[in-house]
């Protein structure tokens, strides 16, 4: 089990990122973690993107969740 402080993102490669839509023209999106740089699992991370199939650099937003891998 992974214990996160409030406000603070740790994720791990393998974890899904959900990035909830503000807008309603836009949709939710969802990807792969791919690789965390820093040992503690703090952003930037490299997430493979599910609805576009391209990978991308993504610092997250106070509208992405992490669900673990498993």
């Amino acid at each position: 089990m992974r214990l996160e402080r409030v406000g603070s993102v740790k994720a791990a490669a393998g974890d899904q990122v959900v990035v909830e839509s503000n807008h309603l023209s836009a949709h939710r999106r969802e990807g792969q973690i791919v690789e965390v740089h820093d040992p503690g699992g703090a952003p930037p991370y490299l997430v493979h993107w599910s609805d576009t199939d391209t990978e991308s650099l993504f610092f997250p937003g106070p509208d992405a969740h992490i669900i673990p891998a498993g």
